[in-house]
Order: structure tokens, then sequence, then C-alpha cells
């Protein structure tokens, strides 16, 4: 069998961003900044970082500003050339080798089908899945460790995580056996249980390495209720003829898409932030403080 290697990575961000109005009414979710970057920028290093250049953004109506994020910015990049400002330069332009391509989903019809859109572009390679409001701490190798299990099994991985039994009714969730250390081959999947009745608190989150032999898969799936094709049932398909790997990871994963989650991840990237995280600390300190006084 000639192994095939991940070069390209799949971005859906034609979402509503329901759970951030008013704010998303006319800006997308996935440009909201945590610190200084996008929400979406984090997913796009923490692929770079594994070698991946190629990236296709599945965009809706009113996402025209993640397209002009990943441009070129002449203007702006002769003004900091001009200003000596060459830290924020080298920012600026520290994406500009990686390639993307934009492919609009006309109605928000499931992660299924905006991945479906893709297929133009993927062809016949594997390829990521990266949800952007899923914010993996870049100081651990979630996406790297998965590389590896894909390299090993050369089959679909999907990143899991353990949960809280009560809160797995809002991912899908896994029944699988673990082979080696923290890697689980999967049994069978099932989209968003009653925690009574969940094969397990083992979840599956917003990182996924897939063969293209999903894309059948997902052309034959019969939309929900909601008329959205869902990413699980063409799993459930999938993994029928196919073996299904999983990697679970244990460090520290933001559920950004979420508003409590969004500010812990803010609160916590920006502790790692070189340039504001000596007075930030001191002003939580300070703001503990007041908020408990003896």
């Amino acid at each position: 069998m000639i192994k095939k290697e991940v070069r390209k990575a799949v971005l859906p961000a034609a979402g509503l961003g329901t759970r951030f109005l008013p704010a998303t009414k006319a800006s997308p979710k996935e440009m909201l900044p945590i610190v200084d970057k996008p929400m979406i920028q984090y997913a796009v290093e923490e692929a770079e970082r594994c070698g991946i250049k190629e990236f296709i953004v599945i965009t809706g109506k009113n996402k025209r500003s993640i397209e002009d994020h990943f441009d070129s910015a002449m203007e702006l990049e002769e003004s900091l050339k001009k200003k000596g400002k060459n830290s924020l330069l080298n920012e600026v332009q520290r994406l500009d080798h990686l390639h993307f391509a934009y492919i609009r989903q006309r109605a928000p019809l499931g992660l299924g089908h905006a991945i479906l859109c893709s297929k133009p572009f993927v062809k016949k390679e594997p390829f990521a899945v990266l949800l952007s409001d899923d914010i993996i701490d870049p100081d651990d190798n979630l996406f790297g460790e998965m590389l590896k299990c894909y390299r090993r099994y050369q089959s679909s991985v999907l990143a899991l995580q353990r949960v809280p039994k009560e809160t797995i009714h809002r991912y899908g969730a896994i029944s699988g056996v673990e082979i080696r250390k923290n890697i689980f081959k999967i049994n069978d999947l099932i989209e968003k249980p009653k925690p009574s009745q969940a094969p397990s608190n083992i979840a599956i989150i917003g990182r996924y390495i897939l063969t293209p032999d999903i894309f059948h898969f997902l052309e034959s799936v019969i939309p929900g209720k909601d008329g959205e094709i869902q990413l699980t049932d063409a799993l459930k398909s999938l993994l029928k003829k196919l073996p299904i790997y999983g990697y679970l990871f244990e460090g520290r994963r933001y559920d950004a898409g979420d508003k409590v989650g969004f500010l812990e991840a803010t609160v916590e990237l920006a502790l790692k932030n070189p340039e504001v995280k000596k007075p930030f600390r001191e002003y939580l300190l300070s703001l503990k403080q007041r908020l408990n006084p003896r």
C-alpha cells in the first residue's frame, strides 16, 4: 500500500455563531479575537506547525473578513516597514507562505455537508479537519500525535477527550478498545447521546484526520430533522467498511464556541503571552483581592 501524507486541512467556518450574538450578526465567530489573534488563526497555526500548508476554508454569508485576514495587506505592511515596526511586520507576514482556498457553503446544512463541500479540492487525498472554536493549548501537540497515529494505521483518526458524563450530550461519544497508550480502535459512535445512553465519557472533539473514503458516505447520509448532514452518521457507515482510530488527548482544550470557554481561553492564553502576561497577571491578582477583601 502506498502511504499518503496529510497535506491539506479543511476549516469549516460557515456556521451562524448564534451563541455570540449580537457580536456575530455581521462578523464571523471565527474572527473573534483571543488576545491578539482571531480564533481561526490558532487552528491554522496548529496545523502549520505540523507541516500543513494548504487550507480549504468553508465559508458562508458575512465571512469575507476571513479571506481578507489571510490575504496580503500591502498598505499596512508598507506602513509598518516605514515606521520600523519589524516585529509587527513579521507577525503580519508570518503565514504568507501558506495557501488558502475558499468554498461557499450556501446554507448551514451541518458539519458533514461543510466537509462534503471540500471534495473538489481534497480530491483523493487524506485530509485534516480542524474546528476553530476548539482551541488547543499551543504547548500541547494534539494534531502532531494524530498524524503519528494516521501514519501508523493509514486510517481515519478522531481526536478524543474524556469529559464529565453529564456533559457528554454536547458531543459525539465513542465506544472502543485502547490498543496502545491513548490510542483507541473505535467500535461505535453515537451523536450527542443522553448521559444514561452514552457508551462512555470519551467525547469526539474538533480535530479529525479523514481518508477520502468519507466522501462516499457523506453523499449517502440521510439528512436529519433539521436538514443537516451529520459527520458522525457518515463515520458510523465508514466504520462498517474500514477501521477508525481515536487519539485520547490529555492536554488543555478550550471550547471557545461557548462564552465561558471563550473567556477561559482568553485569560489563560493571555497569561502565556510574553507581551501582556506580567501586567495581566498583576491585574488578576488585584481583582481577586478586590473581590475577596479580608
